[in-house]
């Protein structure tokens, strides 16, 4: 039997893309949904983080990898360490639920908390990877990464052929997933479809670095969307935003919106996504889409591609709180 190469493995799914009956009814034209909820450690996130790990381990000989992390990039680098059969630290902000450290711990990582925010936690990450031997793994800002995420769009591109998006829908925190996504739609020349960028109230570093006209640096994070919380986008997304190929629409949802969004989403395809992700659907169960055309910021749409990255951070007792919360 010949031996598998491990340098040619992906650690990520091909996840599928599925028309959705409910949201096309409710949004009047056809809506596509990317399902990267279905991956194995919970996101979108495996794809470029477990493209950077092989790297530093297969081509730069890492010996352990470390990530700062609210959760999800932290599960995606635990995971793909536990496949590379490598030793992995992921430090976490006091933010992240005590389950997502559980988790990490049984892909056998080991976790550190340290700070109440990401850029607080990715401090002390990144004086821990000065030690030899070892390599930084930011959740979002990394060339690798982006390619990794590329990804997903060339797997949508075969799955809806001979369809072409008229938009695509993914949601924004630090930028890593909406880099990966642009470079993806700019090698497949899908440069001029325009892309809905959603945050939220309280994690909305990108809207308002735009309106600033420079990157801003919030003071903290106020959402309940505590996987967007980025104080500071990616450089590179600010700069791929003011590039407009593809064109970026930035449209930011209050929480009650996001967790509304989780609910429904729920209800009708009976999967838990997490606040982050509730904001990406916002864009249809809040009629963003509607008010964005209405605005003349956005054309017609006859069918829209939703990337539903998913996210490990939401349990059935979360997703009530938050209803509860809302008053929903």
């Amino acid at each position: 039997m010949a031996e598998v190469d491990e340098r040619n493995v992906n650690y990520y799914l091909t996840t599928p893309t599925v028309e959705s009956v409910p949201l096309s009814k409710l949004a009047g034209f056809t809506v596509f949904l990317k399902l990267e909820n279905l991956q194995p450690p919970g996101s979108f996130k495996i794809r470029g983080i477990s493209h950077f790990c092989k790297k530093a381990v297969n081509e730069r000989g890492c010996k352990r990898l470390i990530c700062a992390s609210g959760g999800n990039a932290g599960m995606a680098a635990a995971y793909a360490a536990q496949q590379l059969k490598t030793p992995c630290t992921i430090v976490l902000p006091e933010s992240t639920p005590e389950f997502i450290a559980h988790k990490l711990r049984d892909y056998g990582a080991e976790v550190v908390v340290k700070g109440k925010v990401f850029d607080h936690a990715n401090q002390y990450a990144l004086e821990l990877a000065k030690q030899t031997g070892c390599e930084y793994v930011h959740p979002f800002d990394l060339p690798d990464v982006w390619e990794g995420h590329e990804s997903v769009i060339y797997e949508c591109e075969s799955q809806l052929k001979p369809v072409r998006p008229d938009v695509v829908i993914t949601c924004v925190g630090g930028g890593g997933l909406l880099n990966g996504i642009l470079q993806g739609m700019r090698s497949i020349g899908w440069d001029d479809i325009p892309v809905v960028a959603m945050e939220t109230v309280g994690a909305d570093c990108f809207n308002k670095s735009i309106e600033a006209g420079e990157l801003i640096t919030l003071p903290d994070i106020t959402s309940v969307a505590k996987s967007l919380g980025a104080l500071t986008v990616s450089s590179r997304t600010f700069d791929n935003y003011k590039i407009q190929k593809p064109p970026i629409l930035s449209a930011v949802v209050p929480d009650r919106g996001t967790v509304n969004a989780c609910l429904k989403f729920a209800d009708d395809h009976r999967y838990l996504v997490e606040p982050a992700c509730g904001a990406t659907l916002a864009a249809i169960y809040s009629n963003v889409i509607q008010r964005l055309q209405e605005e003349g910021k956005l054309g017609t749409v006859s069918n829209a591609l939703v990337i539903v990255c998913g996210g490990s951070s939401v349990t059935l007792e979360l997703l009530l709180k938050w209803k509860n919360d809302f008053n929903l």
